[in-house]
């Protein structure tokens, strides 16, 4: 077989493996509630009840974060008003499900990230948030855990709870940003960050865009 044909095979199923990728993609984020549900907006309640019911839904919810290509996701997301989220910071992470979550200390010390959002198509902005957090809650089968959490998994976690607090980006990022976004999201257009942070060391500590 010569290199020619063996390279055309090659590009033919990495061509059929992005095309069945999108198509995960897609009949995840079918499933995740889009800007403009009251239900975005609204605060979830406890979870009081821990049994196979809450780890079926676990489970559901790491799939469709998974092909979705997301890297968290709140209940509410799901149209469920549970305070509930799971999250992969990176590809090598361990999902994880959190369940009645509370920021127990965050450090003085933040960062600025792009986020973008499974809820908020084709939209993203500027957020700041502390780098360093502290979150106790309790895991699918009802123990307590307690995650310190930098970086990327803290802007994460502060992300999928301000889901559950009814909280967006939107709510989070500066004026101009926010009406950028808004006109975007209404006309069904796009929207990201203008570029007036590139090539520039302004002493702001940024880090890469997250989607959640």
């Amino acid at each position: 077989m010569s290199d020619g044909v063996e390279t055309d095979r090659t590009e033919s199923d990495e061509q059929r493996l992005e095309a069945e990728l999108l198509e995960r993609r897609e009949a995840a984020l079918a499933h995740v509630v889009k800007f403009g549900d009251p239900v975005l907006k609204s605060v979830a309640s406890p979870v009081e009840s821990f049994g196979p019911e809450l780890r079926a839904e676990v489970e559901r919810m790491i799939a469709i974060m998974r092909d979705g290509m997301g890297v968290g996701l709140a209940a509410t997301q799901l149209g469920v008003l549970r305070r509930l989220l799971v999250f992969q910071a990176g590809p090598d992470g361990e999902p994880t499900a959190l369940v009645n979550p509370v920021v127990e200390w965050s450090s003085e010390d933040g960062s600025i990230a792009e986020e973008g959002c499974l809820s908020l198509p084709r939209v993203s902005m500027d957020v700041e948030r502390p780098l360093h957090i502290r979150v106790a809650g309790r895991d699918a089968e009802g123990e307590r855990i307690e995650i310190g959490a930098s970086g990327l998994e803290a802007r994460v976690l502060q992300h999928e709870i301000d889901h559950l607090d009814g909280i967006l980006i939107l709510d989070r990022t500066s004026r101009d940003q926010r009406r950028g976004a808004l006109r975007a999201l209404r006309e069904g257009g796009s929207y990201s960050p203008p570029g007036e942070h590139d090539g520039e060391d302004d002493g702001e500590l940024r880090e890469p865009r997250t989607d959640a």
